[in-house]
């Protein structure tokens, strides 16, 4: 059962939830945080406590870094339109419903196609399976995702859980050779013009050399000849250096064909210098080329592939459990220094709680209900079983921060985490409300509103806890006294918790003898002239709200006539 929570109450849980959101690293680990919304149910809540027991303390800093490596991977059922399947005419119908390449029953189909896979024996042999025909469609993703598997591996390491990432990783290094040719592949217009390029500059260097030889006679015919562009005549009269220059045709062309894989003739024997290659040459290649890389890619892949399928189950286990382990390690982080509250019947008490959204808070403690075993606030010991407390004391004393502080106790107890606190006891509720003063909300408008709250959360049975903030604020501080006072006398006897502060604790103590009072003090001027408060709210004792040390503060920072008014007003306190 989720615990209810009024508006206010429901700001501060998506508050909580947006600090762990803001650590979290991948998009999709948000899902893991809607799983605990807080709840009502006791058992629910310990078994949460449970998982985050045994899974926080795995959970190490340096699991962020890989973390965020991780990527989604994804195997879509794609059309190859680079094959086609043979089958016979009883396997037609079933071959067609893969959807994953064209498929015919006639051997004459099979012209123009990369890949030709049959089930009769022509071709390739293969089996009626996704893994068989198109292997790619896994392989290639998972090669992508290289980083993304180093990474899960990695994440094994650190969380000693291991992962079958290392063995894809494994089979997946065969296919480097073959990916090697498919990047020469795309670069390879770029890989023929530097080769052009180098032959040429090499034949140059021949050239000159050789021309250095010559006589006077030889070498202005040789001249001139170059000059007019007559290469033919150039070679016919200088024919040894023709071997020369073929033999570095030779050698280019053996260079490119052993990376490329294949056979590679591109250069003209006709035209030794300069040597050019035609576009023509360079698409023939690219075709031949690609029609080579295209069967030894599927042979690789599904050879890869009938050893590392069994894995990507598993594979695909170990990639939810990162979005878990990035809301952990989120989780883990938000949670620093908290503690688990115990589960008791018995109000909500903590020990030294700070609140989540103030830089540097001094830490309180505090209670409403009973007072647990191992309560160590001084005054605590006149505590009995209050479940009605009134909070008064010092302006901007700490009173509404002490309410979102236990509202956010309350809140993460009942998700489930551990609370920022160094021990805390809460009882599972069924409904919390949080009633924060509307500073500029006046009026009959406004009371009957804010009236209308209150009461609806009076309503009905249950276990509640109920925080309100200076309702007094809204309507006079007679009629407050009056109204206050019989809305807590129904708290009291449903058995409800409820936390109110008020200025008007004197006179509440007066009407609610059943009610604790407590108090925040101010107890001075630092040097800098603000108050010193002491936000330890003191069990059993009225706190004053101190308006003369507010006024003696203003009294000496102001000057002239308006330092003479504060004086004066500063004067009337101390001759009461």
């Amino acid at each position: 059962m989720t615990l209810k929570l009024n508006p206010e109450a429901k700001a501060i849980y998506r508050a909580i939830r947006e600090e762990i959101k803001r650590r979290l690293v991948l998009p999709g680990s948000s899902a893991f945080l809607d799983r605990f919304e807080p709840t009502s149910n006791g058992e629910e809540i310990l078994r949460r406590q449970d998982y985050f027991r045994e899974n926080l303390p795995k959970i190490l800093p340096e699991l962020r870094e890989q973390i965020a490596k991780v990527k989604p991977i994804k195997f879509r059922r794609d059309y190859l339109h680079d094959r086609i399947l043979i089958v016979d005419e009883g396997e037609l119908e079933r071959a067609q419903s893969l959807g994953l390449c064209e498929v015919s029953t006639g051997l004459e189909d099979t012209e123009g196609y990369s890949l030709v896979l049959s089930t009769v024996g022509y071709g390739i042999d293969v089996e009626l399976t996704p893994s068989q025909i198109a292997p790619e469609l896994y392989i290639m993703p998972l090669w992508e995702n290289r980083e993304t598997l180093e990474a899960l591996a990695k994440i094994g390491e650190l969380t000693g859980e291991g992962s079958v990432a290392s063995e894809i990783l494994r089979g997946l290094n065969e296919l480097g050779e073959v990916m090697e040719k498919r990047k020469l592949l795309d670069g390879l217009e770029e890989l023929v013009v530097e080769k052009e390029h180098e032959l040429n500059e090499e034949i140059a260097e021949k050239l000159e050399k050789f021309s250095l030889t010559l006589s006077g006679k030889e070498l202005l015919d040789f001249l001139g000849e170059l000059k007019a562009g007559n290469y033919e005549a150039i070679f016919r009269h200088f024919g040894e250096v023709e071997g020369e220059i073929l033999d570095l045709i030779n050698e280019a062309e053996n260079e490119l064909s052993e990376k490329l894989g294949i056979t590679v003739e591109l250069f003209s024997r006709e035209e030794l210098y300069p040597v050019t290659v035609p576009p023509e040459r360079v698409e023939m290649l690219r075709e031949e080329l690609e029609k080579e890389l295209k069967v030894e890619l599927y042979l690789r892949s599904r050879e890869v592939l009938e050893r590392i399928m069994p894995l990507l189950p598993k594979l695909k286990e170990e990639l939810g459990r990162v979005h878990e382990l990035d809301f952990l390690l989120a989780v883990r982080d938000f949670t620093e220094g908290f503690s688990f509250p115990e589960l008791w019947k018995g109000g909500i008490a903590f020990v030294n709680g700070r609140h989540l959204f103030i830089e540097n808070p001094q830490p309180v403690s505090y209670t409403v209900g009973k007072r647990p075993d191992g309560f160590p606030v001084p005054g605590a010991e006149d505590i009995h079983d209050e479940g009605v407390v009134i909070l008064t004391g010092a302006n901007s004393g700490g009173k509404t921060s002490l309410l979102e502080l236990m509202t956010q106790i309350t809140v993460l107890a009942h998700m489930g985490f551990p609370v920022p606190a160094e021990k805390a006891w809460v009882e599972p509720l069924d409904e919390l409300f949080f009633f924060r003063r509307k500073r500029s909300a006046y009026g009959a408008g406004a009371f009957e509103t804010a009236l209308r709250s209150f009461v609806r959360a009076l309503r009905g049975e249950g276990r509640k806890l109920i925080l309100i903030d200076e309702f007094e604020a809204i309507t006079e501080p007679g009629a407050a006294v009056k109204i206050i006072g019989e809305l807590l006398k129904i708290a009291h006897e449903k058995g409800f918790y409820v936390v109110i502060v008020s200025h008007l604790g004197e006179d509440l103590r007066n009407e609610l003898p059943f009610a604790r009072v407590d108090g925040i003090e101010a107890k001075g001027l630092d040097e800098k002239l603000n108050l010193i408060v002491d936000r330890q709210p003191v069990f059993g004792k009225l706190g004053r709200s101190t308006p003369e040390l507010i006024v003696e503060s203003l009294a000496r920072k102001k000057r002239g006539k308006e330092r003479e008014i504060f004086e004066r007003v500063l004067r009337a306190f101390r001759e009461e």
